[in-house]
């Protein structure tokens, strides 16, 4: 059964945690989710069953924005590590594992890099690598409207907003097997997606402005066992983002899944739970 709660960060602020059960003999790991842009925190419940089976209990939160969290303008993605530490302390949680989607994986990243005491391991499935990083052509593959909005938070936030005042859904930003994907077993994004529209365009664009500002963090600083998945076929994240940050921490492997897009590398998410499961015992 899925909880959810508010947690009062002390300063006017609340975040809305989501929490699929206690941790014990039947769900001995807790693993902290990281959505992506723009969703709302509930676990990815299309892994639900495989998680059962390994006995994976998920944690995870609305970002500052989004559904029932209030906004933090300026945010960066080190912050991520200061929410979880909160969330897990309120749970009484020592450690934990993390795991992201797209620009979450990123978000979990930073978590690996900040909290070395406290992450058993790290999951990033279709992550952004740092804006600017050496060596890396950061908006070379990108879906054409793609890297207009992130262009345009480079821009700061008064061109970001403006970009988004007038920017359309674009279907190109998608693979065929996306597509495919988003019609069959990965329907459960349209349960996040939409949430996290309905407060407006505050979390997408403090979402955008994070990634294309520095982290807060380096993620050659990880220290867990991380595993990167990424679709050769991505057009929102290029899979080049996945292959630096394989680079980069010593710690990481990537797995480059053939054929899969943005959305359908997700299919073989099911393996990156068994790799957590193993990397964890």
């Amino acid at each position: 059964m899925m909880k959810e709660f508010d947690l009062d960060l002390g300063d006017g602020r609340q975040l809305h945690v989501y929490d699929t059960g206690q941790e014990d003999a039947r769900h001995p790991l807790t693993v902290f989710w990281h959505h992506g842009t723009p969703n709302i925190g509930t676990p990815p419940e299309p892994l639900f069953p495989i998680s059962e089976r390994l006995g994976i209990r998920w944690v995870s939160y609305d970002r500052p924005g989004y559904g029932g969290s209030t906004p933090s303008t300026g945010r960066d993605l080190a912050s991520a590590a200061g929410y979880v530490s909160r969330v897990a302390d309120e749970l009484g949680v020592d450690r934990f594992a993390v795991m992201g989607h797209s620009g979450g994986g990123s978000h979990a990243l930073a978590c690996g890099a900040l909290l070395q005491e406290r992450v058993l391991a790290v999951v990033s499935v279709s992550g952004l690598a740092p804006y600017g990083a050496e060596g890396l052509d950061w908006f070379a593959g990108m879906y054409a409207s793609g890297q207009a909005s992130l262009r345009a938070a480079v821009q700061g936030r008064a061109a970001k907003e403006r970009h988004e005042a007038s920017a359309e859904y674009d279907p190109e930003m998608f693979a065929p097997a996306d597509h495919a994907a988003l019609e069959g077993d990965w329907s459960w994004f349209g349960s996040v997606v939409g949430p996290a529209l309905e407060g407006g365009q505050g979390g997408p664009i403090d979402d955008d402005l994070a990634y294309v500002n520095p982290w807060g963090c380096d993620p050659a600083q990880i220290t867990a066992p991380t595993l990167l998945m990424h679709g050769d076929q991505d057009r929102v994240v290029p899979s080049s983002h996945g292959t630096w940050l394989a680079r980069h921490c010593p710690s990481a492997q990537i797995q480059i899944c053939p054929g899969d897009g943005h959305i359908s590398v997700l299919r073989s998410s099911a393996k990156a739970l068994d790799w957590l499961h193993t990397n964890t015992r």
